[in-house]
């Protein structure tokens, strides 16, 4: 069951990834991924009030996205190396000694800790946000902010675009047969 979720994680993780360059503008990597500059100046509070209310994640958040989905594909890769699922016989097999399979089963169980820190901060981080009345659950759900679907960009007012269900279900669809495609050789 383990193995199964684990493959069922990393499908999801591959659809993320795609979403990440050809879903909605607010997924969209280029969008909320912001230089450290950008993130200290968001969180020491300063810069423009705009670039502190743009629709989407902000600098810090935009990392987080990208820490966390890092994260939970190194976790996957691992776990699926691990159990066998994912086939070493493209590699020598005096590469894989034992005490290198110890040091995966040790990095799989570090990175589930530090899975569970970053969801924490991430739930943290929320809280805060709906404490501020920012709708940031519903907007994680449905991929925009019902109060705020005009996207503003210099002085020219916008509705953010919104990828349709169909790209997104050929997404996950693509990402399932990338997936089955790398544990197929591992199977037969």
């Amino acid at each position: 069951m383990h193995s199964v979720l684990g493959i069922s994680l990393f499908i999801l993780i591959m659809w993320r990834i795609s979403w990440g360059f050809v879903g909605s503008e607010t997924s969209r990597f280029r969008q909320f991924v912001k230089s450290p500059k950008a993130v200290v100046i968001y969180l020491k509070g300063e810069g423009s009030p705009h670039a502190r209310h743009s629709i989407g994640h902000n600098p810090a958040g935009g990392w987080m996205v990208v820490l966390m989905i890092t994260v939970l594909l190194l976790q996957c890769c691992l776990g699926l190396l691990i159990s066998g699922v994912i086939d070493l016989a493209l590699l020598p097999e005096l590469l894989i000694s034992d005490t290198t399979l110890s040091w995966f089963e040790d990095a799989h169980f570090f990175l589930a800790y530090l899975l569970i820190g970053l969801v924490l901060v991430h739930l943290i981080a929320i809280a805060f946000y709906k404490l501020d009345k920012k709708p940031l659950v519903w907007a994680m759900i449905v991929g925009y902010q019902k109060a705020n679907i005009l996207f503003k960009k210099g002085n020219a007012r916008r509705e953010v675009v919104i990828a349709s269900n169909t790209r997104a279900l050929l997404m996950l669809v693509v990402s399932l047969f990338v997936t089955m495609a790398i544990i197929a050789p591992s199977i037969m």
